[in-house]
């Protein structure tokens, strides 16, 4: 197993150095930059087009196709490492993650990657003189599209790290403009919502396919490509996550989303989100659009989650603590729909079945089904409705108006067949949409999040009483209590010492 791991590890080293797609299958015939220096030459609108495309490369990064998952699901309360005890990620179980942890370094600089790409297309686009790009807007929506990005990557690494170096330029190969000193949290969080006002302003509500530019004929890159519903929905989730978070206009930008003219909407089967059959769909906001059977375009990820018959543990073990909030509730809907069973599997589980007992069932992570042996074509959404709605009942309680905010969660609940809730105070609303965030949201990188978001991290994690066991001689042993030790430090990652030691201005997180 850690074999085949470290071969995955080097395949994705070298494809990330390499820009060839992104997002829907027209764009497979686009040849998009492969380096965006200021050694590059935009003359056109096609140099340009090819540039954005290749900017929604970074979707393809391992830090969208599974770290984001392990680091906010196996970090908290949701998940078990799994995969046999590997470091580093078991250290995200464990939250004992150091400065030399090497997939931290991974993740901060594919992060940067995308935003250098971002960078280059805004400080580039004005000077290209092609009426193509003043044809439908396109300009305008490029800028706007290119922002969005370039804020989604700040916001990943802001409420990972904490303010990080603030790069809009990378267009130097002076150190003294290169290596930064970390900018403050609200300096990131205040630049990401400027990028996402200047995409709400440029960006349409969705595309038709303008004459000249590479979304003609495509219906579905309204879900796979930056739009005004999906500016406004990250502007929600910044404007809530933020340590001076404002709730008057997260209820702004979330009734945005909700009131678009995009017409979103819920889907009435919580189970055709993840089945693979119903992408695209009215509830998706934004979402990855991986291409089964080609690795440079397909979703390895699901593969390191189920298939046992490869002979050796997965990741991101569904915990029991999970399992169980599924069972408290009821919610046997999202429960089938995000967690499957398989039993003889060929490994010893500590948490779920230490002594391979082949009567014993060992739960998965199901959000996405279908391995296809490393090239999966299931999709990862980045934002949908339902959690937009659910924040919106966060930012209705957290203004007093927590009977509105009951009425806001049961559309959510209605949909998979649970009875309404009745709020009879903040206090109470607050720990219902807090679990219900965490039923409807498992394994979508948000646990995490929320658990920062409503201070509720370090109680939750101490207070788990987690436990593993050994094997000896067929009989697992008595359950040894698993002790997080969370405390404020582990709420933000390490800088990574490899990014430290290029950039001696980078200073490092408390605690570590």
């Amino acid at each position: 197993m850690k074999t085949t791991y470290k071969i995955v590890q080097q395949v994705f080293l070298g494809m990330i150095l390499v820009v060839s797609l992104v997002s829907c299958k027209k764009f497979l015939d686009i040849k998009p930059e492969t380096d965006l220096t200021t050694g590059n030459a935009y003359n056109s609108a096609q140099d340009i087009e090819n540039a954005i495309t290749g900017a929604y490369r970074a979707f393809y990064y391992e830090y969208y196709i599974w770290d984001n998952v392990l680091l906010s699901d196996v970090r908290s309360d949701n998940a078990y490492a799994g995969g046999g005890g590997d470091q580093p990620i078991l250290a995200y179980d464990e939250l004992n993650i150091s400065t030399g942890n090497n997939r931290m370094l991974a993740d901060w600089s594919q992060l940067y990657i995308g935003i250098g790409r971002c960078n280059a297309i805004l400080n580039k686009i004005d000077a290209i003189a092609d009426p193509l790009l003043d044809k439908n807007s396109r300009r305008s929506q490029i800028k706007g599209e290119a922002a969005f990005l370039r804020a989604f990557h700040y916001y990943q690494l802001v409420k990972q790290w904490g303010g990080v170096p603030l790069e809009l330029n990378s267009n130097s190969s002076d150190p003294a403009k290169t290596n930064l000193p970390r900018a403050s949290e609200k300096e990131v969080y205040d630049q990401i919502v400027k990028d996402l006002e200047l995409a709400v302003t440029n960006l349409p509500d969705t595309y038709n396919g303008p004459s000249g530019s590479v979304t003609d004929n495509i219906p579905s890159v309204n879900k796979v490509r930056a739009t005004k519903g999906a500016a406004n929905a990250l502007l929600a989730k910044v404007w809530a996550q933020r340590s001076d978070r404002d709730y008057n206009k997260v209820l702004q930008y979330c009734n945005a989303v909700i009131g678009s003219p995009s017409g979103y909407s819920l889907l009435a089967n919580y189970d055709h989100l993840f089945d693979g059959d119903h992408y695209s769909n009215a509830e998706s906001i934004l979402e990855v659009a991986f291409i089964g059977g080609n690795w440079d375009v397909s979703n390895w990820g699901v593969q390191l989650y189920l298939a046992p018959e490869d002979g050796w543990q997965k990741y991101c073990v569904p915990s029991r603590n999970l399992v169980n909030a599924y069972d408290a509730e009821g919610d046997n809907v999202r429960k089938s729909a995000n967690i499957t069973y398989f039993k003889d599997v060929p490994w010893a589980d500590e948490n779920w079945n230490p002594c391979q007992d082949n009567t014993v069932s060992v739960p998965f992570n199901f959000k996405q089904r279908h391995p296809d042996g490393w090239n999966s074509g299931d999709r990862y959404y980045l934002l949908r409705l339902a959690d937009i709605i659910l924040l919106k009942a966060e930012a209705q309680n957290e203004t007093g108006n927590f009977t509105l905010a009951a009425a806001t969660l049961n559309l959510v609940r209605s949909r998979v067949g649970l009875a309404p809730v009745t709020g009879t105070s903040q206090a109470q609303m607050r720990t219902k949409i807090l679990n219900e965030r965490r039923l409807e949201l498992a394994f979508e990188a948000q646990r995490w999040d929320d658990l920062l978001r409503s201070g509720q991290a370090v109680a939750i994690m101490n207070n788990l009483g987690e436990v593993k066991y050994t094997c000896a001689g067929g009989i697992p042993s008595a359950p040894v209590t698993i002790n997080y030790n969370c405390n404020q430090n582990k709420l933000l990652l390490p800088i990574p010492q490899g990014e430290r030691d290029a950039n001696p201005s980078l200073t490092q997180n408390a605690g570590y």
